[in-house]
């Protein structure tokens, strides 16, 4: 199953043609650690090291809670990067990496080159978060309600997806606020994504780049609702 999200209005279909298909990152937690994954959720698709995930350099990570927040530092395991945390109730860990290599494509003569920008949250509950990352998806207080923020301000009209381990997904817009709303009927895991496009051009590495697409994840999980459906086979890793 594909997932086709559309970016911002202000996006052009140019900008998205580099963009479609590309990985994510997102959490998944046990009760002594957090993993930071980098793939496809709705493929069961992890990458490993060595391999694709070693393009996930130096991600920052905090751990936010009622005690205020803790900077993480992680293990690179074969399939993950592993951080000595775990979010408890009404707590959250986010992480960004914004060192991901500069890609390309070609667009007839010309070639195109951006950035990219990858975030992830997880959640333990629906109370509601301040924004952190600089593209965030936070709980909006109210069971299935989630809110998008860019630089800290509310998005209005942006297409959101959650998937399910079962490969399940729906899509919905923000509305003014940049509130968007699901009905999430399945037991297990879910992630939510969300993108979007800064058209300011700009160097990374010393490589030149036209645009960065930013992409940002959110990870919960329920045990109320339906049994969830069988989780999709695994995929191999990418050459």
């Amino acid at each position: 199953m594909k997932r086709h999200f559309a970016l911002l209005p202000l996006v052009s279909a140019l900008m998205f043609a580099g963009a479609a298909h590309a990985h994510q990152i997102w959490l998944e937690q046990t009760p002594k650690a957090a993993s930071l994954y980098f793939g496809e959720f709705d493929r069961n698709l992890r990458e490993t090291s060595p391999g694709q995930l070693d393009k996930i350099t130096q991600p920052t990570a905090t751990l936010s809670g009622e005690k205020g927040e803790k900077t993480l530092a992680f293990t690179r395991k074969d399939n993950a990067l592993v951080f000595p945390a775990h979010a408890g109730k009404n707590e959250s860990i986010f992480t960004e990496d914004v060192d991901f290599p500069v890609s390309e494509y070609k667009n007839g003569d010309a070639t195109v080159r951006f950035a990219r920008i990858l975030g992830a949250r997880l959640v333990t509950s629906n109370a509601v978060q301040a924004p952190k990352l600089t593209l965030d998806l936070v709980p909006a207080g109210k069971q299935g309600e989630f809110q998008v923020y860019y630089k800290g301000q509310p998005q209005a009209k942006v297409k959101v997806g959650v998937i399910a381990q079962s490969g399940w997904t729906r899509e919905a817009f923000s509305n003014e606020q940049g509130v968007v709303k699901f009905d999430l009927p399945w037991q297990g895991t879910y992630v939510l994504e969300v993108r979007y496009v800064d058209k300011t051009p700009g160097e990374r590495a010393g490589k030149p780049y036209d645009f960065t697409n930013f992409m940002t994840t959110l990870s919960l999980s329920q045990t109320a609702g339906i049994k969830a459906l069988p989780t999709m086979t695994p995929e191999m890793p990418s050459k």
